[in-house]
């Protein structure tokens, strides 16, 4: 039988004294937690035991004896041998250690009591099995036929990591007994009030472990931890007032709730209170997963605001301010000379390309028509624009983010005659392209069945079919030139919605990517684990076989998947796929559809 002994690397070469640990539940491996050193009082041992178990959870006990030899204390491994009788266990682990060798050497004694415990625990379990011999001379037997493989880890990166979590930063859920590596975690992790106490402190016992050199402690961030419930009650307070602001029944009132649900900038302002309530919450983290979220929010929204004031501050310096406001307007007289010249070239023969001259002429004027009210419109308010830029370069003290969202509405805006041109071309065509299609299945005697959704036979008449035959000429000859309006427009819809794409996935990255999990990643990759790996530390002879347990880093793709913060999307909802189809149809496609959306 092999027994595998968990032992802290920070106890290595501890004083002589006894090992508190436990046995894990289910397997033959014993986690040694902490050295309690010599001198001792044995109820003084016990009382502390049972204290540090009451308070951590977790089942303490004491494993055995650890031995590290030195000057004067040559009676020291017999006299550990007879505190075997003082703390009773099933298996007493008596290890030793030589000053000029590397690895241990372990003697494994069952005694009396420990082994009828077990007689009587594995009789409950196998009642088939045959009768343990209950006659034993010795009250002490050293069991040779068990071999020990030493396990040492860094107790302080055991204590701090998170091993097999899932998306959500829950441990995976197992209906199997927790395993070997599990267990060990667990019980390193819940030992925090066992490695509280250091060599420093007054108290019934001295023991070794990963903290007894001197507890890590920093003034700054005691105080952060004392200003933050003030500071958390006071924001959340005003946070609640904002939200019963904008609750007001005045901002229900049709159709500003529509107006605010299409504007980049009402959405973000949202989301951005929605994580700073959140954030302000002046409940405590419950685990490592709301740890974890509440830790990115706070340093996304940290970067977020940072870059918002290194963009406010260019923008305030040299009077940038000034100088874009001067260039909107010749943007837009320039804009509006490319798409006249664009709408005069399709009102004569684009590519050689013989169109309906009557319908040309139509649609080109009335788009013509519509450049020159949006013209008139933008010198109308230019004198006013250098102001809102200046207004609106403030919104950037709340964050990058935010000011990205208005530079979105603000394109919006500026290219709302382009998508008026689109949507008008959109409708025309998608009118023909189903009207085609409909008389198409006249021809071959059939209709398409609202209430069945699907297409029937059907028989109809002589006026019927003539009356469709015109109409489906008509609309056939008149296809190319609505085909050719429809397909410019839709093409310059698309560079403005890759546009604002682009600028709203800078804003997704800097509300979903994780910072502070790739910063635990980079600095402390033991933090977040994706199990463990061995390698052989010493194979001395005379001595055990010690392996070095090492934490293997979660991987890069899986941090960002597991700890990415939620937030709302504007990418489109259907597939590149259903995207073309749309496109080819003449359906609306939308650049402020959402995910949680849908299209009517």
């Amino acid at each position: 039988m092999v027994i595998k002994v968990f032992f802290p690397q920070c106890c290595n070469r501890a004083d002589s004294g006894l090992l508190v640990g436990r046995w894990l539940t289910g397997h033959d491996s014993a986690l040694v937690l902490a050295v309690i050193h010599y001198p001792f009082i044995p109820s003084s041992v016990k009382s502390y035991i049972q204290q540090m178990q009451s308070r951590s959870g977790v089942e303490l006990a004491v494993l055995g004896s650890w031995s590290l030899p030195k000057d004067g204390q040559g009676d020291m491994e017999s006299f550990l041998r007879d505190l075997s009788t003082i703390f009773p266990q099933r298996r007493w682990l008596q290890i030793s250690r030589e000053m000029d060798k590397t690895g241990f050497s372990c003697s494994i004694l069952n005694t009396e009591r420990g082994q009828k415990l077990f007689s009587e625990e594995k009789n409950s379990e196998e009642k088939n099995s045959e009768e343990k011999n209950s006659e034993e001379k010795n009250s002490v037997e050293k069991n040779s036929e068990e071999k020990v493989i030493f396990i040492h880890y860094d107790q302080h990166k055991v204590m701090q990591s998170q091993l097999h979590r899932d998306e959500n930063g829950r441990m995976e859920p197992n209906p199997e007994p927790p395993s070997e590596l599990t267990q060990m975690f667990q019980s390193v992790s819940c030992s925090g009030p066992l490695f509280f106490l250091d060599r420093y402190d007054e108290g019934p016992v001295k023991t070794t472990h990963w903290q007894s050199e001197g507890r890590e402690a920093s003034i700054v961030v005691e105080l952060c931890k004392h200003a933050a419930v003030p500071v958390c009650a006071a924001s959340s307070a005003l946070l609640h007032l904002w939200s019963r602001f904008w609750s007001l029944r005045i901002f229900s009132v049709f159709p500003l709730p529509f107006i605010s649900s299409k504007l980049s900038t009402c959405v973000q302002l949202g989301y951005r209170t929605e994580r700073m309530k959140s954030l302000f919450s002046t409940t405590t983290a419950s685990d490592h997963g709301h740890f974890m979220r509440k830790a990115n929010v706070f340093v996304s929204l940290l970067l977020d605001v940072s870059l918002g004031l290194l963009l406010m501050s260019w923008l305030y310096r040299d009077d940038h301010i000034t100088t874009i406001a001067g260039a909107l307007v010749p943007a837009a007289d320039h804009v509006a000379k490319e798409l006249n010249e664009l709408l005069q070239w399709l009102m004569g023969a684009p590519a050689g390309l013989k169109m309906n001259r009557a319908l040309d002429q139509v649609l080109g004027r009335f788009f013509l028509y519509h450049i020159h009210l949006w013209i008139s419109y933008i010198h109308l308010t230019s004198p006013f624009v250098e102001t809102l830029l200046w207004y609106g370069g403030l919104s950037a003290a709340l964050g990058l983010s935010l000011a990205l969202s208005l530079l979105s509405d603000m394109i919006a805006l500026l290219t709302f005659h382009i998508y008026c041109f689109y949507v008008y071309g959109a409708r025309l065509y998608c009118l023909k392209v189903y009207g085609l299609s409909s008389l198409w299945r006249l021809f071959r005697g059939k209709k398409w069945n609202v209430l069945r959704q699907r297409v029937d036979s059907c028989s109809y008449d002589l006026d019927q079919l003539f009356i469709g035959t015109l109409l489906f000429t008509v609309l056939l000859f008149l296809l190319p030139t609505t085909a050719l309006y429809y397909l410019v427009f839709a093409l310059l819809h698309l560079v403005v919605v890759v546009i604002q794409g682009v600028i709203h996935l800078a804003v997704d990255f800097i509300n979903a990517v994780p910072l502070f999990a790739l910063g635990l990643r980079v600095c402390r990759p033991y933090r977040l684990s994706d199990g463990v790996k061995f390698r052989v530390l010493c194979e001395e002879p005379g001595t055990c076989l010690h392996l070095l347990m090492e934490i293997n880093p979660l991987r890069w793709s899986s941090v960002v998947q597991t700890y990415r913060t939620p937030t709302y999307s504007c990418y489109p909802r259907d597939s590149w796929a259903a995207l073309v189809k749309k496109l080819f149809v003449g359906e609306l496609v939308y650049p402020w559809q959402r995910k949680t959306e849908k299209t009517d």
